[in-house]
């Protein structure tokens, strides 16, 4: 989607996508990442998630990069956090502690900004890309981020003639086909939640899956060391 519609969702308070309480799926897969405390989280799209804060209480240096001023002031008033503000490239850094909100453009996220991450949460950049960014939006990913960091990927499924995003449904086979190259790509859960998305059923949706992945890193070949050399 073009950056104006999502400032104008976050400037209407049209974000029906904000849960108003911690991910399950964080909770019940956040092990996969193999975190340690004080490691650092990275959370793209991030909105204003409750998760960002959960994750910080838990012991964990989080970093969010989200494109609306809205929701990044709204979470650090909502979250009761002080936090100051800088520079950081071509996006605006809020800091409270070692939780750090970079607010501008995913797409001009400098690299430095991610050489301590050791985890990826992606509940809601995916699916809230149409089709011709999510390729972009994938490879982008994969080059930021420093050697052997796996990620955790949450992706819904529907008929797309049956309602248009966002979300935009992300089947398995175009997970795979983005982030094959540079991971495992495991299923860890698959469920059909339409029941328990009333929204989507008044969509006009007539299924609805959701799935979590772990993605985790294949070896990167050392520079110069090609095959069949």
């Amino acid at each position: 989607m073009e950056a104006e519609f999502w400032h104008q969702r976050w400037r209407d308070g049209a974000i029906p996508f904000h849960r108003t309480t911690v991910n399950p799926h964080l909770v019940a897969h956040i092990e996969r990442l193999g975190l340690r405390r004080g490691d650092c989280v990275f959370v793209p799209l991030c909105g204003k998630s409750v998760d960002l804060r959960w994750l910080h209480e838990r012991g964990q240096a989080v970093l969010g990069v989200e494109l609306s001023t809205v929701a990044v002031e709204s979470f650090f008033v909502e979250s009761g956090y002080p936090y100051r503000r800088s520079r950081c490239g071509r996006l605006e850094c809020y800091q409270h502690g070692t939780l750090r909100l970079l607010c501008g453009d995913f797409f001009d996220l400098p690299s430095a900004e991610l050489s301590a991450v050791r985890g990826v949460f992606d509940r809601a950049a995916l699916i809230a890309l149409p089709e011709r960014l999510r390729a972009r939006y994938a490879a982008r990913l994969s080059a930021l981020l420093p050697p052997g960091v796996p990620v955790l990927l949450v992706t819904l499924e529907y008929s797309q003639a049956e309602m248009d995003g966002p979300p935009f449904s992300v089947p398995e086979s175009e997970v795979r086909a983005h982030f094959e190259s540079a991971f495992q790509v495991e299923c860890l859960h698959a469920a059909d939640v339409l029941e328990d998305s009333p929204r989507f059923k008044e969509r006009g949706l007539s299924k609805l899956a959701e799935k979590v992945y772990c993605l985790s890193p294949l070896p990167r070949s050392a520079p110069g060391s090609g095959r069949g050399a």
